[in-house]
Protein backbone atom coordinates (compact mmCIF):
# COMPACT_ATOMS: atom_id res chain seq x y z
CA UNK A 1 0.00 0.00 0.00
CA UNK A 2 1.72 3.19 -1.18
CA UNK A 3 1.62 6.53 0.58
CA UNK A 4 0.17 9.89 -0.29
CA UNK A 5 0.53 10.08 -4.03
CA UNK A 6 -2.95 11.63 -4.02
CA UNK A 7 -1.61 15.03 -2.98
CA UNK A 8 -3.45 18.34 -2.99
CA UNK A 9 -3.03 21.91 -1.85
CA UNK A 10 -5.95 23.20 0.21
CA UNK A 11 -5.25 26.85 0.99
CA UNK A 12 -7.03 28.86 3.65
CA UNK A 13 -9.37 31.62 2.45
CA UNK A 14 -7.53 34.16 4.58
CA UNK A 15 -4.44 34.02 2.39
CA UNK A 16 -1.06 32.32 2.19
CA UNK A 17 1.97 32.70 4.42
CA UNK A 18 5.34 31.00 4.28
CA UNK A 19 4.29 28.46 6.90
CA UNK A 20 2.74 25.15 6.01
CA UNK A 21 0.87 22.43 7.87
CA UNK A 22 0.97 19.08 6.08
CA UNK A 23 -2.14 17.01 6.74
CA UNK A 24 -2.25 13.30 5.94
CA UNK A 25 -5.77 11.86 5.93
CA UNK A 26 -7.50 8.57 5.18
CA UNK A 27 -10.84 6.96 5.96
CA UNK A 28 -12.65 3.68 5.35
CA UNK A 29 -9.65 1.42 5.79
CA UNK A 30 -11.95 -1.29 7.26
CA UNK A 31 -9.26 -3.24 9.03
CA UNK A 32 -9.62 -6.64 10.67
CA UNK A 33 -7.02 -9.12 12.00
CA UNK A 34 -6.64 -10.77 8.59
CA UNK A 35 -5.49 -7.43 7.14
CA UNK A 36 -3.00 -6.53 9.89
CA UNK A 37 -0.01 -4.59 8.59
CA UNK A 38 -1.63 -3.44 5.34
CA UNK A 39 -1.04 0.27 5.99
CA UNK A 40 1.80 0.09 8.51
CA UNK A 41 4.73 0.51 6.06
CA UNK A 42 3.24 3.68 4.55
CA UNK A 43 2.22 5.07 7.96
CA UNK A 44 5.73 4.57 9.28
CA UNK A 45 7.03 6.96 6.62
CA UNK A 46 4.63 9.74 7.59
CA UNK A 47 7.17 11.58 9.72
CA UNK A 48 9.02 12.68 6.60
CA UNK A 49 6.01 14.06 4.73
CA UNK A 50 3.26 15.04 7.18
CA UNK A 51 2.70 16.80 10.49
CA UNK A 52 -0.36 14.80 11.59
CA UNK A 53 -2.58 11.94 10.46
CA UNK A 54 -6.38 12.20 10.38
CA UNK A 55 -8.53 9.05 10.33
CA UNK A 56 -12.01 9.75 8.95
CA UNK A 57 -13.93 6.79 10.37
CA UNK A 58 -14.83 3.25 9.32
CA UNK A 59 -11.50 2.11 10.63
CA UNK A 60 -12.87 -1.40 11.32
CA UNK A 61 -15.12 -3.76 9.37
CA UNK A 62 -17.70 -4.51 12.04
CA UNK A 63 -16.72 -2.43 15.07
CA UNK A 64 -15.34 -5.26 17.19
CA UNK A 65 -12.70 -4.87 19.87
CA UNK A 66 -10.39 -7.30 18.03
CA UNK A 67 -10.61 -5.16 14.90
CA UNK A 68 -9.95 -2.03 16.96
CA UNK A 69 -6.76 -3.64 18.27
CA UNK A 70 -5.68 -4.24 14.67
CA UNK A 71 -6.19 -0.55 13.88
CA UNK A 72 -4.38 0.50 17.04
CA UNK A 73 -1.36 -1.61 16.11
CA UNK A 74 -1.35 -0.07 12.64
CA UNK A 75 -0.88 3.46 14.00
CA UNK A 76 0.89 2.90 17.33
CA UNK A 77 4.20 4.68 17.81
CA UNK A 78 4.09 6.80 14.67
CA UNK A 79 6.21 9.94 14.36
CA UNK A 80 3.12 12.10 13.93
CA UNK A 81 0.02 12.65 16.10
CA UNK A 82 -3.03 10.62 15.07
CA UNK A 83 -6.55 12.05 15.39
CA UNK A 84 -9.67 10.07 14.49
CA UNK A 85 -13.44 9.96 14.43
CA UNK A 86 -15.44 6.75 14.30
CA UNK A 87 -17.70 5.75 11.41
CA UNK A 88 -20.88 3.72 11.07
CA UNK A 89 -18.91 0.45 10.73
CA UNK A 90 -17.15 1.22 14.00
CA UNK A 91 -20.58 1.33 15.68
CA UNK A 92 -21.91 -1.90 14.16
CA UNK A 93 -21.04 -4.28 17.00
CA UNK A 94 -22.64 -1.97 19.55
CA UNK A 95 -19.47 -1.06 21.46
CA UNK A 96 -18.14 2.20 19.97
CA UNK A 97 -16.89 3.39 23.35
CA UNK A 98 -14.74 0.27 23.70
CA UNK A 99 -13.45 0.71 20.15
CA UNK A 100 -12.49 4.29 20.97
CA UNK A 101 -10.83 3.24 24.23
CA UNK A 102 -8.70 0.63 22.47
CA UNK A 103 -7.57 3.19 19.90
CA UNK A 104 -6.67 5.65 22.65
CA UNK A 105 -4.91 3.21 24.95
CA UNK A 106 -3.16 0.89 22.50
CA UNK A 107 -2.66 3.17 19.51
CA UNK A 108 -2.27 6.55 21.24
CA UNK A 109 -5.01 7.94 19.00
CA UNK A 110 -7.02 11.03 19.94
CA UNK A 111 -10.62 10.03 19.19
CA UNK A 112 -13.05 12.93 18.79
CA UNK A 113 -16.82 13.09 19.07
CA UNK A 114 -18.16 16.61 19.48
CA UNK A 115 -14.73 17.54 20.79
CA UNK A 116 -11.47 19.06 19.60
CA UNK A 117 -7.71 18.69 19.80
CA UNK A 118 -4.83 21.08 19.13
CA UNK A 119 -1.52 20.07 17.56
CA UNK A 120 1.55 22.37 17.52
CA UNK A 121 3.05 22.48 14.04
CA UNK A 122 6.08 24.66 13.29
CA UNK A 123 5.13 27.44 15.68
CA UNK A 124 1.46 27.25 14.66
CA UNK A 125 -1.51 25.78 16.46
CA UNK A 126 -3.56 23.44 14.25
CA UNK A 127 -6.98 22.66 15.70
CA UNK A 128 -9.08 19.63 14.72
CA UNK A 129 -12.78 19.39 15.59
CA UNK A 130 -14.47 16.06 15.03
CA UNK A 131 -17.72 14.13 14.94
CA UNK A 132 -18.95 11.02 13.19
CA UNK A 133 -21.84 13.00 11.77
CA UNK A 134 -24.92 11.38 10.29
CA UNK A 135 -27.25 11.45 7.31
CA UNK A 136 -30.37 13.40 6.45
CA UNK A 137 -29.58 14.86 3.05
CA UNK A 138 -28.78 18.24 1.62
CA UNK A 139 -30.47 21.59 1.09
CA UNK A 140 -33.72 21.25 -0.82
CA UNK A 141 -33.75 17.44 -0.55
CA UNK A 142 -33.38 16.62 3.10
CA UNK A 143 -35.22 15.09 6.00
CA UNK A 144 -36.99 17.28 8.55
CA UNK A 145 -38.36 16.99 12.06
CA UNK A 146 -41.89 16.40 10.81
CA UNK A 147 -44.17 13.39 10.87
CA UNK A 148 -43.36 10.12 12.57
CA UNK A 149 -41.34 9.99 15.75
CA UNK A 150 -38.79 7.82 13.96
CA UNK A 151 -38.10 10.54 11.35
CA UNK A 152 -37.92 13.20 14.03
CA UNK A 153 -35.40 11.09 15.96
CA UNK A 154 -33.32 10.55 12.81
CA UNK A 155 -33.03 14.25 12.07
CA UNK A 156 -32.54 15.22 15.71
CA UNK A 157 -29.65 12.80 15.99
CA UNK A 158 -28.04 14.26 12.87
CA UNK A 159 -28.56 17.78 14.21
CA UNK A 160 -27.09 16.89 17.61
CA UNK A 161 -23.86 15.64 16.05
CA UNK A 162 -23.61 18.69 13.81
CA UNK A 163 -24.14 20.88 16.87
CA UNK A 164 -21.30 19.01 18.56
CA UNK A 165 -19.04 19.83 15.61
CA UNK A 166 -20.12 23.46 15.78
CA UNK A 167 -19.25 23.65 19.48
CA UNK A 168 -15.92 21.92 18.94
CA UNK A 169 -14.95 24.33 16.15
CA UNK A 170 -15.85 27.28 18.39
CA UNK A 171 -13.32 25.97 20.91
CA UNK A 172 -10.64 26.42 18.24
CA UNK A 173 -11.43 30.05 17.43
CA UNK A 174 -7.92 31.19 18.34
CA UNK A 175 -6.02 28.59 16.34
CA UNK A 176 -3.99 29.39 13.27
CA UNK A 177 -5.74 26.63 11.30
CA UNK A 178 -8.99 24.77 11.93
CA UNK A 179 -9.95 21.42 10.42
CA UNK A 180 -13.36 19.74 10.60
CA UNK A 181 -13.04 15.94 10.66
CA UNK A 182 -16.17 13.84 10.07
CA UNK A 183 -17.14 10.46 8.65
CA UNK A 184 -20.36 11.53 6.92
CA UNK A 185 -20.13 14.18 4.22
CA UNK A 186 -21.08 17.83 4.72
CA UNK A 187 -21.70 18.46 1.00
CA UNK A 188 -23.13 16.60 -2.00
CA UNK A 189 -20.16 17.56 -4.21
CA UNK A 190 -17.96 14.76 -2.89
CA UNK A 191 -20.73 12.19 -3.35
CA UNK A 192 -20.68 12.46 -7.15
CA UNK A 193 -20.47 8.91 -8.43
CA UNK A 194 -22.67 7.46 -5.69
CA UNK A 195 -26.31 6.60 -6.52
CA UNK A 196 -28.52 9.63 -5.95
CA UNK A 197 -30.95 7.47 -4.01
CA UNK A 198 -28.49 7.01 -1.14
CA UNK A 199 -27.29 10.63 -0.79
CA UNK A 200 -29.47 11.16 2.34
CA UNK A 201 -27.61 8.30 4.01
CA UNK A 202 -24.17 9.64 3.13
CA UNK A 203 -24.26 13.05 4.75
CA UNK A 204 -26.08 16.16 5.86
CA UNK A 205 -26.12 19.87 5.09
CA UNK A 206 -26.18 20.42 8.87
CA UNK A 207 -22.51 19.47 8.98
CA UNK A 208 -21.70 22.06 6.30
CA UNK A 209 -23.50 24.76 8.28
CA UNK A 210 -21.34 23.92 11.29
CA UNK A 211 -18.18 23.94 9.15
CA UNK A 212 -18.99 27.36 7.71
CA UNK A 213 -20.08 28.90 11.01
CA UNK A 214 -16.91 27.57 12.64
CA UNK A 215 -14.77 29.13 9.89
CA UNK A 216 -12.90 25.91 9.24
CA UNK A 217 -10.01 25.99 6.77
CA UNK A 218 -10.58 22.43 5.60
CA UNK A 219 -13.24 19.74 6.02
CA UNK A 220 -12.25 16.08 5.72
CA UNK A 221 -14.64 13.12 5.57
CA UNK A 222 -14.96 9.53 4.34
CA UNK A 223 -17.93 7.15 3.91
CA UNK A 224 -18.57 7.73 0.17
CA UNK A 225 -16.53 4.93 -1.41
CA UNK A 226 -17.73 5.69 -4.94
CA UNK A 227 -17.65 9.45 -4.49
CA UNK A 228 -15.30 12.23 -5.57
CA UNK A 229 -12.37 13.73 -3.67
CA UNK A 230 -12.97 17.47 -4.06
CA UNK A 231 -15.87 19.62 -2.87
CA UNK A 232 -16.71 23.01 -1.42
CA UNK A 233 -19.16 24.29 1.16
CA UNK A 234 -21.47 27.22 0.45
CA UNK A 235 -19.12 29.34 2.55
CA UNK A 236 -16.10 28.38 0.43
CA UNK A 237 -14.45 25.82 2.73
CA UNK A 238 -12.58 23.11 0.79
CA UNK A 239 -14.00 19.63 1.44
CA UNK A 240 -12.03 16.45 0.79
CA UNK A 241 -13.44 12.93 0.66
CA UNK A 242 -10.57 10.72 1.85
CA UNK A 243 -12.34 7.35 1.70
CA UNK A 244 -9.59 4.91 0.75
CA UNK A 245 -11.38 3.66 -2.39
CA UNK A 246 -11.44 7.30 -3.56
CA UNK A 247 -7.85 8.36 -2.81
CA UNK A 248 -6.53 4.85 -3.64
CA UNK A 249 -3.46 5.18 -1.45
CA UNK A 250 -2.61 4.74 2.22
CA UNK A 251 -3.30 8.44 2.72
CA UNK A 252 -3.93 11.68 0.90
CA UNK A 253 -1.73 14.67 1.68
CA UNK A 254 -2.95 18.26 1.91
CA UNK A 255 -1.12 21.51 2.65
CA UNK A 256 -2.66 24.35 4.65
CA UNK A 257 -1.21 27.83 4.91
CA UNK A 258 -2.41 30.32 7.55
CA UNK A 259 -2.39 34.05 6.86
CA UNK A 260 -1.25 34.97 10.33
CA UNK A 261 -0.59 33.45 13.73
CA UNK A 262 -3.51 33.86 16.07
CA UNK A 263 -2.36 31.62 18.92
CA UNK A 264 -4.55 29.04 20.58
Amino acid sequence: MTGGAAADRAVADRGVSGRTARIAAIGDIHLAPDAAGRYRPAFQRLGGVADLLLLAGDLTRHGTVAEARTVAAEVAGLDVPVIAVLGNHDHHDGCPDQVADVLREEGAVTVLEGSSAVVPVGGMQVGVAGTKGFGGGFAGRCGSEFGEDEMKAFVRYSRSLADGLRTALAELAGCDLRIALTHFSPVPDTLAGEPLEIYPFLGSYLLAEAVDEGRADLAVHGHAHAGTEHGLTAGGVPVRNVAQPVVRHAFALYELHPAEAAGC
